[in-house]
């Protein structure tokens, strides 16, 4: 999975951000996708990914951070910009790299994706 580092920050997280005041999630994640990887979004193939929540890194203890998740296509190259110190992809073998949130991601993706035996 594409994985985002900010300046300063140790813990990759998924590419994205808080919405705007008005904005919808499409908006939101068109909006921060440009922002952050100075790629475009081709919003027909956006899909939802589902929602997920865990404590929030660096903050108080109760403090928790949930994010609503896209999977879609782009147009551009990908790139670090903005805010953004270094992008990376990463898996499950990665967890101790990630934010809590992104870990709870990893391990539902794999729990998905794993077959029976």
């Amino acid at each position: 999975m594409l994985c985002a580092r900010s300046r300063g920050k140790d813990a990759y997280y998924l590419p994205g951000g808080k919405r705007e005041h008005g904005e919808s999630d499409l908006h939101t994640l068109s909006r921060e996708i440009a922002e952050e990887l100075g790629v475009r979004i081709l919003p027909e193939t956006a899909r939802p990914a589902g929602i997920f929540e865990a404590p929030a890194d660096g903050r108080a203890d109760g403090v928790t951070v949930r994010m609503t998740c896209y999977t879609a296509d782009y147009t551009g190259t990908l790139a670090a910009a903005g805010e953004i110190a270094e992008i990376a992809w990463l898996g499950h073998a990665d967890r101790d790299r990630v934010s809590a949130v992104v870990r709870i991601i990893f391990d539902r993706l794999r729990a998905h994706l794993s077959v029976p035996k």
